[in-house]
């Protein structure tokens, strides 16, 4: 078991600051202390709910907090450009809870389908005072067909979910038209990815470009939203996973 980080360790947060501004994002010390509190509350945690399997501040780091923060360092217009954004699969909060505090301006959402992970979503969003920030406990093909929701975002994150082609049909219906998604995904995944062409032009998407960050092993899957996703997209809860859309004509329609 992981004991929790004592209130009075400190924590050299000298990385953390160096390796963002590196991301053009920068941090202040309210903003650093958040992170700090953050991390203790994750591993505090983590010894019951299992949210992750890194606990060394640096790991996390590097692992967790920076590779969150990847997204703006790789998209630095386009997230400054967005009044909003939504996490699918939220789990422990990455990428959406570093993107929140690092970009404050920004209306978040976090969704996910495990109760006491939404439990400690909404712990961590009261404790960090994380004021427009949301936490939605639902599945996401059950989510996307919510008006208040739907098509409602400038820009949809996901990371370790679910492989690229169900990836595509649970994040693209909430972008807008005009916006995008952007999924984290390692080097390897490069069959998975070709894998979901058809899949990401069905939900009205097309891959704009593929990103490296954090090393050779990881790589960020930028997705424009070119036109609206149809309406019995995505399908009922299991199936996107079940039976990815793996050649899927465009015109067929999808068996709920």
């Amino acid at each position: 078991m992981v004991s929790c980080p004592e209130p009075c360790e400190i924590l050299d947060t000298r990385r953390l600051e160096m390796d963002s501004a590196k991301l053009g994002i920068s941090l202040n010390s309210a903003q650093l202390d958040k992170f700090c509190l953050y991390y203790r509350e994750l591993v505090c945690r983590n010894s019951t709910m299992n949210l992750t399997t890194v606990t060394g501040w640096d790991d996390v780091v590097e692992m967790h907090f920076l590779d969150s923060l990847s997204v703006a360092g790789a998209l630095p217009s386009e997230t400054r450009a967005a009044r909003n954004f939504i996490d699918i699969g939220a789990g422990a909060g990455f990428p959406g809870i570093p993107m929140k505090i690092a970009f404050p301006e920004l209306c978040g959402t976090l969704v996910d389908a495990t109760a006491r992970k939404v439990e400690f979503l909404r712990d961590m969003v009261a404790a960090l005072e994380l004021t427009d920030m949301g936490v939605r406990h639902s599945r996401a093909e059950t989510q996307a067909h919510c008006e208040s929701v739907r098509e409602g975002f400038d820009l949809a994150l996901a990371r370790a979910v679910a492989p690229m082609p169900v990836l595509a049909e649970l994040t693209l219906p909430f972008c807008k038209v005009g916006g995008l998604v952007a999924l984290h995904k390692t080097a390897a995944a490069a069959d998975e990815i070709a894998a979901a062409h058809r899949a990401i032009e069905t939900m009205g998407g097309v891959i704009r470009d593929i990103i490296r960050t954090g090393g050779d092993n990881k790589v960020l899957v930028v997705i424009d939203k070119i036109r609206s996703t149809p309406a019995n997209y995505p399908r009922r809860p299991g199936i996107p996973s079940k039976r990815p859309l793996l050649g899927l004509a465009t015109s067929q329609e999808p068996t709920r």
